[in-house]
């Protein structure tokens, strides 16, 4: 079995008397991806942001591997927009040489940026250079925060493809983020549902045969990207607490695509 990179038993983490992360076990291995979906507030950055060690937790674990190294690609660049950045400057600041820089950025494909301004990239651009950011640490964890914001559909397949083109190159493992609850990475090893707690998680439906989805976005991106169907048995309130359930006695489910799993409520 792979190396296990994150291991999380029963973590909960409270805001005051507000629960955003509430009693959420989860476990990654070498080379596994997993994404997180849910609705805003859900507690995904919260969860990531736990595993980075910069966010503390109110009660359960985090057990990280000896020595893990992690690269993290947040949603957004947020500079001073009168700082004068170039891309270089900004590589640099990661305390690599420019020899490790220049090869991170060719890998992700923004080499020919290396002397542009940061303020000046394209949505696409900036995500490519927070990851040739996170990549140049060469790390054995790769977190992604929404990492295809702000990029188009056909942007979002290429991404996605080169991410996990170096989760086989480094044999890392990746835990990313996605906020659209209906595209989410074919190649994903597992998918997570999060609304405070682990609503349920299962491998994505592959959507290649879809005609409405090929219809729309065409054959390439329908082999790229997966449709997820999520379909409760239940109801959250606006809390994400559960306010209805199935028969009593039992086990509350959900459906992942065809796959099913349980729920941990706690």
């Amino acid at each position: 079995m792979s190396e296990t990179l994150v291991a999380i038993d029963n973590l909960t983490v409270r805001f005051g008397d507000r629960t955003v992360v509430d009693g959420v076990n989860l476990s990654l291995h070498r080379g596994d991806i997993i994404t997180i979906i849910g609705p805003n507030g859900a507690g995904k950055t919260t969860l990531i942001k736990a595993i980075l060690g910069i966010q503390p937790v109110t009660s359960g674990h985090i057990t990280l591997s000896k020595g893990l190294v992690t690269g993290y690609v947040p949603q957004h660049l947020s500079l001073e927009p009168t700082l004068p950045l170039t891309v270089k400057r900004f590589m640099l600041l990661s305390g690599r040489s420019l020899a490790d820089c220049e090869s991170a950025l060719a890998r992700t494909g923004v080499s020919h940026l290396l002397n542009a301004s940061v303020h000046h990239l394209s949505g696409g651009e900036q995500q490519r250079l927070l990851l040739a950011r996170a990549l140049v640490r060469k790390p054995d964890l790769l977190v992604l925060d929404e990492p295809a914001q702000g990029v188009d559909i056909n942007g979002q397949a290429a991404l996605y493809d080169l991410i996990r083109q170096l989760r086989d190159e480094l044999n890392c493992g990746v835990i990313m983020i996605s906020h659209d609850l209906h595209l989410v990475m074919a190649a994903t090893d597992k998918v997570i549902c999060l609304n405070q707690h682990v609503c349920c998680s299962g491998h994505p439906a592959d959507v290649s045969h879809d005609p409405a989805f090929i219809e729309t976005f065409g054959q390439p991106v329908a082999e790229s990207l997966a449709v997820y169907h999520h379909h409760h048995n239940h109801s959250h309130d606006l809390h994400g607490n559960v306010v209805g359930s199935g028969k009593p006695g039992q086990d509350q489910m959900c459906e992942l695509s065809h796959d099913r799993c349980h729920h941990e409520h706690h």
